[in-house]
Parts: C-alpha cells; structure tokens; sequence
C-alpha cells in the first residue's frame, strides 16, 4: 500500500503540473488558432483570400524549405517549382479553360495525382542534392527551378506557353463550392494547420531527431548506423508532399496558373519569407509569409499613392531582408526568443 501511495502521488502531482505549463507554452499558439477559426465572422472576402489565405499558402510552401533547412540543413530553392509542378498538374488532368489539354479527369483523381507527381519530382530533386552540402545544393536545386520556370514558359502542346491556364475550378463536394471565400478559407486554414503540426511532430519523432543529428554531423551519424542519403531524400519527400498541397490551394485560390507563378523571382521570395520569419520554428514561414503579403499588398498601394513606381516594394523587401538578416539570423522568431529572454531575466520587467 505504501509503495502503491507513492507512485500514484508523484504521477498526479506531476499531472497536474503538467497542465498549466503546457497551456502556458501553447497559448500563444490555441489564441492564434482560435482567432483564425472565427476570423470569418469578422473579416471581409478579400482579407480572408487575398490576405489570410495567401499568407497561410505562402506559409506551407516556405515550411517545406523551413523543414529541409532548419531540420536537415539543405537549402533547397525547388520548393516553389514542386507547388508548380502541382499546380500545373491540377490543371492539365483536371479542368481549365483550356478543353484541347485538360484532361477533364474528376479533382479526387487530378488532385493525387497531382501530388503524387510533385512528390515524385521532389524526391528525385533529392536523390540529385542528398549527396551535395551548402553552395553545391543551392545550385543544383536553383538549376532546376530555372529549368522548370523556362520549360513551361517555352511549352505550348502540355503547359500552354507564356499564357499558362485560366478557369481552374476548386471542387464541389459535400454539397459545398469550395471555391467560395469561406469554404476555401476554411480548406486552407485545415491544411495549413495540419502541415505545421506534422512537421512539429515529425521534428520531435525519432526520424526528425535522426535529420537534425544528419544535418550537425553527417559522419558520425553514417558511423553508428544512420543511412545519412536515405534520411535527407525521405525529408526532401515529405517536404515536397507539403509544397505540392500548397500548390493546388495556390491554383484554387488564384483559379489560374502561368509560368511566373514559378518564376525565379518567386523562388526567391519563398527564401526570403523562410529566413525572414526564422528557420529554427515552424511557426517562422508564416510569421515571415504574413510580412511579405502584408508588404505587397499595402506598401503597393501606398508607392503608388505618392508617385513612385509600385515594383518598388521588391526594394523595401530586400531591405527589409538584410536587415533582419544581420540583426537577427534567427528571423523574427530569433528578436522575439531575444525579447522573451530579456524580459524574463533578473532586472527585467518579470524580474523586477
């Protein structure tokens, strides 16, 4: 009995211990998510699509780079080409305006589909890179993306040219059009949601602690047994898988698909949302996600309110970039850790 008390004792004490400090930790994270959960009640089509739903799309597809590079320390710039090869793929085998390419096929067999080439494409971007460290895989993932970005802009008869295609209905099921402001939200916001909490629970399974051993020390991983290629080309699948979900939301949501949607400068831009949100959170491609769209979408405007050319928002980003660049590598999840830190210490506002 008394062996019997004092295991029950230690193990509710420590369960109810348990409870306020998880809140504690997580309540940024279940305020945030419940805001986004009722924000429809609130906020008008466009905020919803163009702003929250961009951003959130934008979001999985920096988070497929994020997961590459934070977890497993490649850099890969192919990122937004999977979401293209998607998108595309959505709309050659699905519907579009264009009735001599589509194929017409029903969304629940286009949309696999389409994954599932995107996801193929990704895992053979890994098997070339896997064997490549730094410099060598920004290349070689940078190759691709430009080779891509040219094929579709030069090939008429499967991915129509400099036109690209128009007219790509989202799907009706449930008796819902998921195209509609709210649905489509809502579908975003879903999956969205489930990529950040795959890839926060993948980086605390055995396999994400096998990724982030791979990534500090190659060597000594391959010595105790790891199969260091296996391990970063199953990461570059997983994050494709992510990319290419993003890929068709990007093409239901923007109903088109063109070859500057994968153009060199939106490759660029997923980095630059990645690094300016942070590498070492998946809650970072969305913070840096959301600056970038609130950026384009406002600042647009506001340049061409004054007179000035309304592409010069690209310039406030890059300065943007390198500023937070040399203040902070860790992006905005790094100044915020940092304000964290300062606050809680002796002599701070916690401590005082």
């Amino acid at each position: 009995m008394a062996l019997a008390q004092t295991t029950e004792t230690p193990l509710g004490i420590g369960a109810q211990r348990g409870i306020a400090p998880w809140i504690a930790n997580h309540a940024p994270n279940l305020i945030l998510g419940l805001v986004l959960v009722f924000l429809p009640a609130v906020a008008n089509d466009f905020l919803l699509d163009q702003t929250v739903g961009w951003t959130l799309i934008l979001g999985m597809i920096a988070l497929s780079l994020m997961f590459l590079a934070g977890y497993g320390g490649m850099v890969s710039l192919a990122q937004m080409t999977v979401a293209g090869i998607a998108g595309y793929m959505i709309a050659v085998l699905g519907a579009s305006s264009l009735p001599k390419i589509s194929l017409f096929w029903p969304w629940w067999v286009a949309a696999p589909l389409a994954i599932a080439i995107a996801v193929v494409f990704g895992t053979l971007v890994g098997a070339l890179s896997a064997r490549t460290e730094g410099i060598y895989t920004i290349m070689i993932t940078l190759a691709l993306a430009s080779a891509f970005f040219y094929l579709t802009l030069q090939n008429w008869p499967i991915f129509n040219g400099f036109n690209g295609f128009t007219t790509i209905p989202a799907p009706h099921f449930l008796g819902i059009n998921w195209k509609d402001p709210i649905p489509l939200y809502y579908l975003i916001l879903f999956f969205a949601a489930l990529s950040y909490a795959a890839v926060l629970y993948l980086s605390r399974a055995p396999f994400g602690l096998a990724l982030q051993g791979v990534r500090d020390n190659p060597r000594r991983m391959e010595a105790i047994g790891y199969n260091v290629t296996a391990h970063r080309i199953a990461a570059y699948a997983f994050a494709a898988l992510i990319a290419a979900v993003g890929g068709i939301l990007m093409v239901w949501l923007n109903n088109q698909i063109s070859p500057f949607s994968v153009g060199i400068d939106v490759v660029i831009n997923i980095l630059v949302i990645a690094v300016v949100g942070g590498l070492s959170h998946p809650i970072g491609p969305f913070i840096g996600a959301l600056i970038y769209v609130i950026l384009r979408t406002f600042t647009l405007d506001a340049l061409v309110a004054v007179g000035l050319d309304g592409r010069r928002f690209q310039t406030l980003i890059g300065l943007g970039f390198l500023v937070i660049v040399l203040f902070s590598p860790d992006g905005v999840i790094g100044i915020w850790r940092r304000l964290l830190g300062r606050a809680r210490a002796p002599g701070g506002r916690d401590g005082a």
